[in-house]
């Protein structure tokens, strides 16, 4: 029977190395990973050659495995990779294609060369040698990700390193990919939604600066060239106009100075607890924040939890996946209390993390046995919810911002003409 040599990560990151025998390469792929091992190079064992021939038919092989061994000239980086940056829809694609090259049975050794050839871009093809390269120097794919800070944020990277400790690296790149086109549909539809609002307010601000620079100074000086008296929302925009013209350089510098003290109040530990906490309690969008992280915790734990990874190290890498400062104080709440004997349901409800319904639902799969699937429907529950959300919000802006719009532009409009009628009853009086 033919023999297969593999290397492999174990699920607590370590390389192991060994040898199956297997009728064909696609059996040795899920040999390994039902032993919950992440497959990073296989390669069919060549059997030896025959004494009588021993010297140059071994030469000869030797030979011809160098260049099957050396990797493809590629052009020399250009940029650290500390510092290089692909655009979304790069990363979205390089994901993509990724995952389905793992699920059709290749290694990541195997994938990263594919895609190392299939990919263009100059940037992506820089990085995807890079992430090679550090898989045969002998690292993991999760630690080769952590070079390039400015393309995998922290929850790439760490759910990355979940689907190498759990053995399903491929369906966590398949989560990933949900995760960025849904945050790409988030993005293309707030700014959709914002297009005619935004054209909406550039044209009431170039409005409202033609009337304050222009038409205010003149309307002044005919009021006081006639001796008449402007009324109350003139005398108003006139004072705008005066601050607007003379002070405007104390309004840059007050705005500057609170967002630098903001930044440096948010760089302190306690600053950014705060911070982070205010954040979910915005109106509208601490909810998206919070239905999407019910969403991607909840998906996480049930996915870490089907594949076997431990609760109290799937609550370390959900923790890490956070993204908030605050969330993750309270998770590390939780985490003790879990040590300390309480169920997790029981748990969270204590520190008011989540809202009942998730709690109750978590509950009922713990009391079940069937904790990971319950996760997984409580992540169905919560996207549902995140998208209605969504949907509602970009309903909503453009008519706030239309009414505001209009009430700022029609006071200017009420204001000019208020003067205007003032000045033209005041001829009509005159003898």
């Amino acid at each position: 029977m033919p023999q297969f040599s593999y290397r492999a990560r174990n699920m607590s990151g370590g390389l192991v190395e060994g040898t199956l025998d297997c009728p064909d390469r696609s059996v040795a792929i899920r040999q390994i990973e039902q032993l919950r091992y992440t497959p990073i190079r296989i390669e069919a064992v060549v059997a030896a050659p025959a004494p009588a021939a021993k010297g140059a038919p071994a030469a000869a092989a030797k030979s011809s495995s160098k260049p099957a061994a050396a990797a493809p000239t590629v052009t020399a980086p250009t940029i650290p990779t500390q510092r290089l940056k692909i655009p979304h829809t790069q990363l979205l694609i390089f994901t993509e294609q990724l995952a389905h090259l793992l699920q059709a049975g290749m290694t990541l050794d195997e994938g990263l060369s594919v895609l190392r050839k299939r990919l263009k871009h100059p940037r992506v093809q820089q990085m995807t040698h890079a992430l090679h390269q550090a898989l045969v120097d002998g690292r993991s794919f999760s630690q080769a990700l952590r070079d390039f800070p400015r393309i995998f944020p922290a929850i790439y990277v760490n759910l990355i390193a979940a689907g190498e400790a759990s053995g399903a690296l491929p369906d966590i790149l398949k989560r990933l990919v949900e995760h960025l086109m849904q945050a790409k549909n988030l993005r293309d539809r707030v700014q959709q939604a914002l297009i005619y609002p935004a054209f909406l307010a550039v044209a009431g601000a170039a409005l409202m600066i033609v009337f304050i620079t222009f038409m205010v100074p003149q309307l002044t000086g005919f009021m006081a060239q006639n001796g008449g008296t402007l009324p109350l929302p003139t005398r108003m925009l006139v004072s705008f106009h005066h601050l607007l013209t003379s002070y405007w350089w104390i309004a840059a510098l007050l705005v500057v100075g609170a967002v630098m003290g903001i930044r440096a109040f948010v760089r302190t530990d306690e600053g950014r607890v705060t911070w982070d906490r205010l954040r979910l309690h915005m109106p509208g969008y601490g909810r998206v924040i919070a239905h999407r992280y019910y969403a991607q915790f909840s998906r996480t734990l049930g996915t870490l939890m089907e594949n076997g990874v431990p609760l109290l190290k799937s609550l370390d890498l959900v923790t890490e996946i956070a993204g908030n400062r605050y969330l993750e104080v309270k998770l590390a709440e939780v985490r003790r209390a879990v040590i300390d004997g309480a169920n997790l349901s029981v748990a969270l409800q204590a520190q008011q993390l989540f809202p009942d319904l998730f709690t109750d639902m978590m509950a009922v799969g713990e009391q079940t046995g069937h904790f990971a699937q319950t996760m997984q429907t409580i992540a169905d529950v919560y996207e549902r919810e995140l998208d209605r959300t969504v949907k509602l919000i970009s309903a909503l802006i453009p008519p706030v911002i239309i009414v505001v719009i209009a009430l700022v532009v029609g006071f200017v409009v009420y204001s000019i003409l208020s003067a205007v009628f003032e000045m033209t009853g005041s001829l009509q009086t005159r003898p």
